[in-house]
């Protein structure tokens, strides 16, 4: 299936598919949960279809889902203020226009050869999926592996690069940090890779960044954003409305997450510019608020993309910019892989998402395993 037609199929309030349970009673176990579900709402919560409150019809109608995503844009922008001491006015002004900021050598070249080199060493346990035609391989970067990383670990704790993403993901935390390798075409002729669909990640501010350790040509599946796309104008807002209203019972199961899907026609119809590709050389550092549209681009070609990916998410309802649950000790070196080990707790497989599993010891580069 083509990006437009998939992507107008997931946008599309009159395509979504009629559902039996969408008038159906609450049960007992769904009545006692009600309170929790209502105040879901004042959280970053996002998911229409797990979610009865936030996934309302009616409420949405009425401006539930529009009403979240303009306080938390107020409060955004309020705590975005608070942090304008971390950045140049030129890195300021990047991000107001465009949602995005390109950081070009953001290293000095010995700097950046020091670090590339720690990093392609590794050969630790990662966890990999698929999705579509596209593996992704994930290294966690939390305290004990930094500790073997010392030139790593002091670009990612200094402010240069705090700096940016504190400031574009509105809140001084300390963000998830990953090595991501990205290997296109793993699986040629399969699904399409879901990230390479336009789509917005939540409905609030939010951070997250690339730091390439290699060059990324134009055919070699770079990001694209949608320039201006974080502020939301009129016609997007009338969009995004229509979307709430039906996306409990979508046939797309990310936009019925809360993850909109969009076709490139319509976000011509929003009035924003075409999308921007960003091929990038090796040392270029992206940082992008993902409440924006962006995706994923597409390739005919195998490729790997190497980076040092990080994202930042929290409760977007807070006046305050401060507060870091990740910086206390235990939980801020060993977080990372206390979510993991969470979420394979409680996985429910044959939904339709994404399977992330231990691999086994990989380097970045290190080819994916065929025997899936």
């Amino acid at each position: 299936m083509g990006q437009n037609a998939a992507a107008l199929r997931f946008g599309s309030e009159q395509s979504a598919p009629a559902s039996p349970v969408r008038n159906a009673r609450p049960s007992w176990a769904g009545r006692l949960l009600l309170p929790f579900h209502a105040l879901a709402v004042f959280s970053a919560s996002k998911a229409f279809n797990t979610n009865p409150v936030i996934g309302s019809r009616t409420l949405n109608r009425r401006g539930l889902h529009i009403g979240r995503r303009m306080l938390a844009a107020r409060l955004g922008a309020m705590r975005r203020r608070s942090l304008a001491g971390l950045l140049s006015d030129e890195d300021r002004a990047a991000f107001e226009r465009d949602g995005f900021i390109v950081k070009r050598d953001f290293l000095d070249p010995a700097t950046f050869q020091a670090l590339r080199n720690e990093i392609m060493a590794l050969d630790v346990p990662a966890r990999e999926s698929v999705n579509g035609d596209t593996l992704t391989r994930l290294i966690a970067l939390d305290g004990p592996t930094l500790d073997r990383l010392p030139v790593a670990r002091a670009v990612l704790q200094g402010s240069a690069y705090r700096g940016l993403i504190n400031y574009v993901g509105s809140f001084r935390r300390r963000p998830s940090l990953y090595v991501q390798s990205v290997f296109s075409q793993f699986a040629p002729g399969g699904a399409q890779d879901v990230q390479s669909f336009f789509h917005t990640d939540t409905f609030h501010p939010t951070v997250k960044s690339w730091f390439f350790l290699q060059d990324v040509d134009d055919d070699a599946a770079p990001f694209a954003y949608v320039p201006g796309s974080h502020r939301a104008n009129r016609r997007k807002l009338a969009w995004e409305r229509r979307v709430s209203c039906t996306a409990r019972h979508a046939g797309d199961r990310l936009t019925a997450e809360g993850s909109f899907r969009i076709s490139e026609a319509e976000i011509r119809r929003l009035g924003y510019p075409d999308a921007r590709k960003l091929p990038v050389a090796a040392n270029t550092l992206v940082v992008a608020d993902t409440s924006g549209i962006h995706r994923r681009s597409t390739t005919d070609r195998s490729t790997v993309r190497v980076s040092i990916w990080a994202y930042s998410r929290s409760n977007p309802f807070l006046p305050w910019a401060g507060g870091d649950p990740l910086a206390l000790p235990f939980i801020g070196r060993h977080g990372q892989r206390l979510y993991w080990a969470v979420s394979d707790l409680f996985k429910t497989p044959g939904k339709g998402q994404p399977v992330w599993r231990w691999v086994g010891r990989r380097t970045p580069l290190m080819p994916p395993a065929r025997d899936r």
